[in-house]
């Protein structure tokens, strides 16, 4: 028998760390990164950084949910990056660096928006909390020397 496996797409800065720190999980079946949000078709890594196709670099998750929840990955997501940081994060400015979850089911945005409430209802953050929550859409895979870049 075959295991399902669903997918999860999350921005929060560069891509290469956000998809290191997903590969690391059990229960993550693959990972892979590219582009997501924009108005721009078939884009490079240099038309993304020109900051003309209003896409974010993005980590798409292969995972397993007998063996992961989707409530454990929001939680690395959080955890990874500043989601109260507006288009940046560290030193990497602009749109394509923004805090995003692409949810691929109706269930996967109600738990994205109610995560977000709870994490801002704590009081963990002095600031709002900026992260987008977006149906996912066309998806462009980053080219090959981009993938899986921390190894």
């Amino acid at each position: 028998m075959t295991a399902t496996v669903e997918l999860a797409t999350f921005g929060a800065g560069c891509f290469w760390g956000v998809e290191a720190a997903f590969r690391k999980l059990d229960g993550v079946v693959d990972t892979s990164v590219g582009y997501m949000g924009g108005h721009f078709e078939h884009p490079c890594y240099l038309d993304v950084l020109s900051r003309i196709t209003g896409h974010a670099e993005v980590c798409q998750v292969q995972f397993n949910p007998a063996e992961i929840s989707y409530g454990a990955l929001l939680d690395t997501f959080w955890r990874i990056h500043d989601p109260t940081s507006l288009n940046r994060q560290g030193g990497d400015r602009g749109e394509q660096y923004r805090s995003v979850i692409f949810y691929h089911t109706a269930e996967q945005g109600q738990a994205a928006r109610l995560a977000k409430h709870k994490l801002q209802d704590s009081g963990h953050y002095p600031k709002p909390i900026v992260t987008q929550i977006e149906p996912a859409s066309a998806y462009w895979l980053a080219s090959e020397e981009h993938q899986q870049y921390f190894g």
